[in-house]
């Protein structure tokens, strides 16, 4: 399960880290294109750097998909309890518990139906416009990330029914920093 445990940030920060990278590559690479630098500027201007923009918005479908994951593990993604917390206690977690079923149920309706999808459209040969990426790899974040955020709902649920606690996100804490503080003190964490 470790391996599980920090997934959605990983590949975040991997996507985001490289679209930040694509993006300022093709940024440069447009300025400079636009400057009489004689054959650096032929050169650059046979460069093809049109695929960054495309790339980078598949980038951030997959980073949506797998951040939507990310809020259910950690309490942050979007939900209304106004109604919830005025029951009393056993009501409640009835109410809490059925919430996150239906969540994950589903989510694991849109990832049968978004792998039924992928599965489909690898049988088809579209690519898209710019990288010539066949379209199924841009689908699959679909599948993938409900899978995880499927696997969240259930997880969240079960260690609710069992200690009776949500994940709740709290804006003022930064993780890490106490073993940070602990470490320039010269102690323990």
């Amino acid at each position: 399960m470790k391996l599980l445990d920090h997934l959605e940030e990983w590949i975040i920060a991997t996507l985001m880290a490289a679209a930040t990278l694509i993006i300022f590559v093709a940024v440069i690479h447009r300025y400079l294109s636009g400057l009489p630098l004689g054959t650096v500027q032929d050169a650059l201007i046979a460069m093809n750097f049109s695929w960054a923009q495309e790339l980078c918005i598949y980038m951030f479908v997959w980073m949506a998909k797998f951040g939507a994951a990310y809020g259910v593990r950690t309490g942050i993604h979007v939900g209304v309890d106004v109604l919830i917390n005025r029951l009393d206690e056993p009501m409640k977690k009835k109410f809490i518990l059925l919430g996150l079923f239906a969540g994950a149920f589903f989510t694991a309706i849109v990832g049968a139906l978004g792998a039924d999808f992928v599965y489909h459209m690898a049988q088809t040969e579209q690519t898209s416009s710019d990288l010539e990426m066949p379209m199924w790899i841009v689908y699959l974040a679909v599948p993938l990330g409900s899978g995880l955020m499927c696997f969240r709902f259930l997880q969240v649920m079960v260690e609710f029914a069992r200690s009776g606690h949500l994940p709740k996100h709290d804006h003022s804490h930064v993780q890490g920093l106490e073993d940070e503080i602990a470490a320039a003190k010269g102690g323990a964490p």
